[in-house]
């Protein structure tokens, strides 16, 4: 075993061995701790040597010789002889040759090292490797991009407790390794993402680096082959701000290199947006839906499109969402044409119900829909490689609405184009509220569509939730790389977390932020990654100077982080 150092110890004889795993006694001058990858060999006849690797996935201590629990009194005061001794069980991930053999007690396990660590976890068949971070050997783990790329596998899910397991930091990080990595060499520089920011302001400073990075971090990066900065091209759009004319984002932590987005009454009225505008999950027996088609395609039909995205209906020229809504009800509440905008077959109490619901849109819905703007396609594709949509300052039903319309617009998009290539990621969190396991909206559909064929478009999700035990099981079933930061007790229990071993179910109860479990399919054991302090801004306090990128959309002339800042000086620390 010349190709192995650092001797752990010997496979124990007195714990049954098998081909999936097996106990390893600690020699006295070593130690084994979890996570830590081990190796060993056999001599099988006519096959020749076997070695057989895997992960450490439990560790134990005993006094033996001891025989009742006040025996640990007397041998600690020398009083009664026994020996302590510590045992590792490991779980097997590789077998070279496959001759599927237990190992043979009393065979020495040595710490794989080098090219033999690598072997076991399967990354010296890592034609393209992403980096994920460090082990707890301090030693690099990569992601087999063949499974992030659509090549065998697409799709991350990212689950954990909101604020402590750095989801988001997670998704951008994994993003940020696939584009400056090399792992998918030229092709990084045609390859778009689009980010959903659905909570504060912190991924809208992707383009400043972070003033908190020191030497320490900068050599982390380097150690995973890559130099550590901000993103270079990002662009951010942000819905107009509430009560202006003039289409001035709603943005407090930056006026550079922002951009509002909305969609015109003549775009929502020929593209069929009403359905999204209904977006949260419905049961199933609700009728009303019946008439939210019906009404888009008769604005489809009869709106016909005028200055500034306005649009004149039945003669009327319509130049608010308000209007629009004004209009719609009084069809339907006429007798004499509801008929005609709602159906033959439609209940009075369910034309109400709809009617109800339009209404009440008006208040969350009328900034993203205007009569007095120039069209701009909502939100369309960038020249940027990074997109990110912010919607923290929206209400739930226009979250809800953005993110169906973009959805929908980027997947035809695709579609259209007929190639996978050049990939779109989509960076989702709170994926349980728009893809949740019980009820149907237009949302969950096109997810769905992008979870069952975004693989073979070029589409791929990486989507973040809280609860995974609450997203729709095709979702979740379709994503090669699974990601748990840290879970609640009653979560970590749920069988969508089975491809967890159950010391890491325990694991998850106490992880720190910036340790995450990352499960991909060439290995059976998901690995424990801690991934580097994130190198771009996380909050105003921690960026620096604006990219000369940015000053192309200039909004004012003030310090970017003036408004974000003042009395702002006791922001929390990002959770590292």
């Amino acid at each position: 075993m010349s190709r192995m150092s650092d001797s752990v110890g010997r496979v124990l004889g007195t714990e049954d061995a098998t081909p999936l795993s097996f106990w390893v006694g600690v020699g006295p001058e070593a130690y084994a701790q979890l996570d830590d990858v081990l190796t060993t060999e056999r001599e099988v006849p006519g096959v020749g040597t076997v070695r057989i690797s895997g992960v450490v996935t439990a560790v134990r201590s005993r006094h033996e010789g001891a025989q009742f629990d006040s025996d640990v009194f007397d041998i600690a005061g020398g009083l009664l002889p026994a020996q302590v001794q510590e045992a590792a069980e490991v779980t097997v991930t590789r077998v070279e040759p496959e001759v599927f053999v237990p190992p043979t007690p009393g065979a020495a396990v040595e710490r794989a090292t080098g090219e033999e660590r690598d072997r076991a976890l399967y990354f010296d068949g890592m034609e393209r490797q992403v980096p994920l971070g460090f082990s707890r050997d301090g030693q690099p783990v990569f992601l087999n991009a063949d499974f992030l790329d659509g090549t065998r596998g697409a799709h991350v899910s990212i689950s954990g407790i909101s604020g402590v397991a750095t989801k988001t930091s997670f998704a951008t990080w994994l993003l940020y390794s696939l584009l400056h990595s090399g792992a998918i060499g030229a092709e990084a520089a045609n390859t778009k993402a689009l980010i959903f920011n659905v909570k504060g302001e912190d991924l809208l400073l992707l383009d400043h680096d972070n003033t908190r990075i020191d030497d320490e971090i900068r050599e982390t990066y380097r150690r995973l082959g890559m130099a550590p900065g901000a993103f270079k091209s990002v662009e951010v759009l942000a819905p107009p701000r509430e009560g202006t004319n003039n289409g001035v984002p709603d943005v407090a932590c930056r006026s550079t290199g922002v951009d509002a987005f909305y969609w015109t009454l003549a775009e929502f009225c020929s593209g069929g947006l009403l359905p999204f505008v209904f977006a949260d999950a419905d049961d199933d027996r609700q009728q009303y839906t019946m008439v939210v088609h019906q009404v888009a395609a008769r604005l489809r039909k009869e709106a016909r499109p005028k200055d500034n995205g306005s649009v004149a209906l039945d003669g009327q020229l319509l130049t608010t969402y308000r209007d629009l809504v004004d209009m719609i009800c009084e069809r339907l509440s006429d007798d004499a044409t509801r008929v005609e905008w709602a159906g033959s077959a439609i209940g009075l109490g369910t034309v109400n119900a709809f009617i109800r619901r339009l209404i009440a849109s008006g208040r969350d819905i009328g900034r993203l829909i205007r009569g007095d703007l120039p069209p701009r396609g909502g939100v369309i594709a960038s020249e940027a490689q990074v997109t990110v949509v912010d919607l923290h300052n929206l209400p739930d039903r226009a979250q809800r609405f953005v993110v169906g319309v973009v959805l929908r617009g980027e997947f035809e998009r695709k579609e259209k184009a007929g190639t996978a290539r050049p990939l779109q990621f989509v960076v989702l969190d709170e994926l349980n509220k728009y893809a949740p396991r019980e009820g149907t909206s237009p949302i969950k559909d096109i997810l769905l569509d992008i979870a069952e064929r975004g693989r073979s478009l070029g589409v791929i999700l990486i989507g973040a939730q809280q609860t995974a035990s609450e997203v729709e099981r095709r979702i979740a079933s379709n994503s090669a790389v699974r990601v748990v930061g840290r879970l609640d007790s009653a979560e970590a229990t749920r069988p969508e977390y089975g491809f967890l071993t159950q010391a890491q179910r325990q694991r998850v109860l106490m992880a720190k932020p910036g340790t995450m479990f990352v499960g991909q399919p060439e290995l059976p054991v998901p690995l424990v990654v801690n991934f580097p302090f994130p190198a771009w801004a996380t909050r105003p306090a921690e960026a620096g100077s604006a990219p000369a990128s940015s000053a192309r959309s200039v909004t004012a002339k003030v310090d970017p982080f003036d408004l974000a800042t003042a009395g702002d000086d006791d922001d929390d620390d990002i959770p590292f």
